[in-house]
Order: C-alpha cells, then structure tokens, then sequence
C-alpha cells in the first residue's frame, strides 16, 4: 500500500512494513534535542529511576533560551546541565552563545532527510525543511526515552497543502505561512503531518522552508516536511556527519486532506493580536504605531532576513520613541552577517543587536514587553505575556514589514518603503 513521507518513516523506525493513520508504533529516535528545560527534564529522569542516558551519541542539548543567564535560577539550570552533559558523557552539548537551538541543530548538519527527531520544543518542526520526520515531545516523555531508548508515537494523518503561484519580493516565506494559517486555522492540523509541496515550495531557499516547518506548528502540527531535492543535498554537503536516505511520499498515498493555494499577488501578512490565525493583509491595518520591533528569533533570524532588513534601513534611522532589536539566530549567522556589512547597517540605523538566543521571544530577558506597548515581530507566537507582559500587544509579520514598520513607527507595508527609495 502507497504510504505518505510521515507513514514511511514511522514504519521504517518501528520495524514494520507498513503503518496507517491512527496506529500506535514503538520506536527509537534517531536523535533526541532539548534546549534549557534539560535541567527539569534531568530532574524528571531521576525520579524515574533513570541511571544513564541510553545512548549519549543520540541526545543533542543547546542552551538557549535565556543566555547568558538573567537569573540565578537560570544561572543554576545551566549549571545544573552542564554537569549532566559532562557526567552523561553528551558530547553533542553547546553551551551558551552558540545560537538558537533549530538553528544550531541544523547547521552542525543533524537535520538529515529520513531521519527521526524528537525535541522537548513545540518549533523542533523545523527540521522538517531538510526532510526529516521532527516532532515536538513533552518534558516527561524526553525524561523516559532518555532513560529506556523507546517512545510510542501515534501515526498521524497527513495534511498536503500545495502552493502554486510565484512570490513577488518582499512579499516571501513567512507571508505564505502566516497566510495558510489564517486560512486553516491554528488548530487546523492539529495532530496531522503537514507535506508542503509545489512550485512555490521547490522555488524556495532553505531558509524560507525553514520558516514553513517552523511555523507548522502554529497549524498545531505534529511534524511538517517539504521533499528534499537538489537544495537540500546542497545545504548539507558541507554540514552533513553521517550518510542519510530521503524518503518521499508514494505516489497514490493516501493524503487526509489536500489544500491547494494560490499566493500570486499576496500581500503583506500580519498576524494580529492575540492570536497567530488572526491574519490580514498589511493594508487592512490603519496606522497602528509600535513601541518595539524584532527581527530575529528561529523563524527569521537567519542571514537572509538580517539582509532583508539591512536592505530597507540602510541610509535610514529607526522611527523616534521606536526600538528595534536584531536577533541573530546563531553566532555563525551573526559572525557571518557581521562580514557582509549587515550588522553595522543595522546598527548605524539605531537597531539594537543581542546575542543569539531566544531571550525577548518568550519573554525571558532582553526586550520584556511593558503594559499597554505594541510590538511587532518576526516571531511565531503572539498569544497574550508571549513577551513577558499580558497587557502588552504583538503582531507578527516578515523581515521586511518589521524593518519597514521600524523605520516609520507604525506598522507599515514594505513596498511603500522601498518605491520611496
């Protein structure tokens, strides 16, 4: 029986011919990522009766979340999984400066097409953008299969969504997915595989796949994939630690839903507060002013969107009373936009630049919102004290409309900025 990718991989790990939407399997994952929860997540294990991890070659842990530490009890989280990672023998640990874990975990080239991850963060989807099988698993579960190398998954149903058409610059990836969401819902594949497919898709760079799985997620997806091809045998064969077999879905595979999208002539997208499915065109909102605005964070803080930025404010100065922060999502991007002249462009234009890491996205440190200011950002969430207060307002949008949006104070479409040039 033809399977879908999701289908194919899942039977593949659990030893079985063939698996159907709907089917418990027991399996191991080929790798298993968590970021600053490691330490609660090394306290759930104890309590298990959990000795040593099963394998350590297979456990991946990246600092990120509130780096360096804004707190004492995050200073000792920290502490508290650097002295696991060295006691475990985790060779794969990455401590603090490194980056954001979804980009970290790419670019030391662990996202391999076929392979099975599991992440204790609802954004490990992202690795979907290189054809990995990658879902999001709680703390207690990443506690348990650390200690016993084995997790149960249900077989989700997969969800095609095909986009046709052609991007018009500025509009780009992140449009198109906050554009899918605001059309599906965001719980519109709840517990589904999402394939994204079509000419938009195979169009796109890595980076912009990136951002679609990324975003997955926010449909409530368990996993989002785009079908690797020549792109992706690119980006890794410089990156890639281990040999790797792509699996596509079958032809004739038994999809339980197929949506079909037409983004010639999409414009703008922002999601508006407080929910990620409340879409509108740039042009539907009427002068909203901002007090803040980010770039950056493991949706698009990638040297692409860095670019995109710099691009619209150089020669330019941030908006009087508007604050922008630049938040590289790994110090290989940072280092590496730093030689492109992006990042003093971006400086000489007022923006403030921090370290990588996730800080102002959840709200941890570095850009906590204050009641009743209005943020826009190229983030993935903006339920309300996402950014650290719950009387404070946040949009989401692209590299682009947020450069924009910074440059006049008001949220504004990126076109206008740039026919202004």
């Amino acid at each position: 029986m033809a399977m879908t990718f999701s289908e194919k991989v899942l039977a593949r790990k659990a030893g079985l011919k063939q698996v159907s939407p709907g089917q418990i399997v027991t399996l191991t994952p080929d790798l298993l990522m968590s970021h600053d929860n490691a330490a609660a997540i090394s306290q759930t294990f104890a309590k298990m009766g959990g000795k040593h991890v099963f394998d350590p070659a297979r456990v991946i842990i990246i600092l990120d979340h509130c780096v360096p530490a804004a707190t004492e009890k995050y200073a000792q989280n920290h502490k508290t999984i650097r002295q696991f990672a060295a006691r475990e023998g985790i060779a794969n640990f990455y401590d603090v400066g490194h980056g954001i874990c979804h980009q970290v975990l790419c670019e030391q080239g662990f996202a391999t097409p076929g392979s099975l991850i599991l992440g204790s963060d609802s954004h490990t989807t992202t690795y979907g953008a290189f054809g990995a099988f990658s879902a999001g698993i709680g703390r207690s579960e990443m506690a348990a299969v650390w200690a016993t190398g084995s997790i149960w998954l249900k077989v989700p149903p997969t969800i095609k969504i095909e986009l046709v058409g052609a991007l018009v610059a500025p509009v780009c990836a992140k449009d198109v997915a906050l554009h899918v969401i605001g059309k599906l819902g965001a719980d519109g594949a709840s517990y589904q595989a999402v394939e994204f497919s079509g000419e938009v898709v195979s169009a796109m760079a890595i980076a912009d796949r990136m951002v679609l799985c990324n975003m997955g997620a926010e449909m409530g997806a368990k996993n989002a994939y785009v079908p690797p091809d020549g792109k992706t045998r690119e980006w890794l064969s410089q990156r890639q630690r281990s040999g790797y077999a792509p699996v596509h879905s079958d032809p004739g595979a038994n999809f339980g839903q197929v949506v079909k999208i037409d983004i010639s002539g999409l414009e703008p997208q922002v999601a508006c507060p407080h929910t990620v499915d409340n879409v509108a065109p740039v042009g539907a909102l009427k002068r909203v002013r901002i007090d803040q605005a980010l770039v950056g964070t493991c949706t698009n803080g990638r040297l692409e969107d860095l670019a995109v930025a710099a691009a619209i404010l150089k020669d330019r100065h941030v908006a009087s009373g508007t604050r922008l922060l630049v938040l590289p999502a790994s110090r290989e991007i940072l280092r590496t936009a730093m030689d492109a002249g992006y990042i003093a462009t971006l400086v000489d234009a007022g923006a403030i630049v921090l370290n990588p890491g996730c800080g102002p996205c959840l709200g941890a440190h570095e850009g906590v919102l204050a009641p009743g200011e209005v943020c826009i950002s190229t983030a993935n969430r903006n339920f309300k004290g996402r950014m650290g207060c719950n009387r404070a307002e946040i949009y989401l949008a692209s590299p682009a409309t947020v450069a924009a949006s910074a440059l006049t104070g008001v949220i504004t479409d990126p076109r206008e900025v740039l026919d202004r040039a």
